[in-house]
């Protein structure tokens, strides 16, 4: 089982990505590091064949299926302790000697991330934004300014799939339009109803969704639109010192989530074009998807 850890090359301290930086930094030489460097090693990494050793122990004992089912273990090459650990956590910190490290052999068969948005605050500044964010809510419960809470505030990168696709649309809508005047001695209400068609084509690029179970779908929605283009391409360092999740949901898992998002921005944006009426229902809808495509990123 392959495990990636990154040491200074000049005192062999432990490496983290400095979010403020957009380095690679050792906090004990304080060196730092461009991400060129780090895909130069990676591409080394990934040409190493990884050896088979097997190991025979006098123990007869063996988890079972539904023991194992979820976990997975681990060893830190800098202390040597085994971690048994969630199988869809990708990177963490060893719990013994708080060494960052990456963990490759849950990965490996996986898809790997085209891109990632690399955190731009770190643990500190994190902490100082949600300090201020708490300041002034007077009934909020203790367990949020609790300090033992904020000091476990933790850097996470969610897996998204982020989406592409092409709508084509043809809609139909049953409009009215209600009009009120006097004849002599009578109040007239003359209602006239219409029949609206509206076709056309939509493209929808960047649609983020997350491709996690842990997390609630309707939180992570409500932290969009991402800033995409901060976006860069996927490399294995910027996990270092921090946590990641594996998607646990595939593209296609997400695919009737991405379609029903699409499918309503398509309708809301047609429906907007039908104006001058004094109602407007929509009597029928055909939209189909195409050209759609699928990104990975963290």
């Amino acid at each position: 089982m392959a495990l990636l850890e990154y040491k200074c090359p000049a005192c062999a301290g432990k490496l983290e990505f400095n979010a403020n930086a957009g380095k690679v930094k050792c906090p004990f030489c304080e060196s730092e590091f461009d991400m060129g460097f780090f895909a130069q090693l990676d591409a080394a990494l990934d040409s190493q064949v990884e050896e088979n050793l097997s190991w025979q122990t006098t123990s007869t004992d063996t988890w079972s299926d539904s023991d194992n089912a979820g976990m997975a273990v681990y060893s830190c090459q800098s202390c040597g302790a085994q971690i048994v650990t969630d199988e869809t956590t990708a990177a963490s910190k060893c719990p013994y000697c708080d060494n960052p490290i990456v963990m490759m052999g849950n990965l490996k068969g996986d898809l790997k991330p085209e891109l990632i948005i690399p955190f731009k605050l770190d643990k500190k500044a994190a902490k100082a934004e949600y300090t201020k964010h708490l300041s002034g809510k007077k009934l909020l419960p203790s367990v949020f300014s609790n300090q033992n809470h904020i000091d476990e505030i933790k850097g996470v990168y969610v897996p998204y799939w982020i989406f592409d696709s092409k709508a084509e649309a043809s809609m139909q809508y049953d409009c009215a339009t209600v009009s009120t005047f006097n004849v002599g001695e009578w109040r007239v209400t003359e209602t006239q109803h219409y029949q609206v068609f509206r076709s056309g084509s939509m493209e929808f690029e960047n649609i983020p969704v997350d491709a996690s179970k842990k997390i609630d779908d309707k939180l992570t929605e409500s932290l969009e639109p991402f800033d995409l283009s901060q976006a860069v391409p996927f490399q294995t360092a910027y996990m270092a010192g921090y946590m990641a999740d594996r998607y646990d949901v595939t593209a296609d898992d997400d695919a009737e989530r991405v379609n029903a998002r699409v499918k309503r921005s398509t309708e809301k944006t047609f429906a907007e074009t039908v104006t001058g009426y004094s109602s407007v229902e929509a009597a029928d809808s055909n939209i189909s998807l195409k050209n759609g495509t699928a990104k990975y990123a963290l």
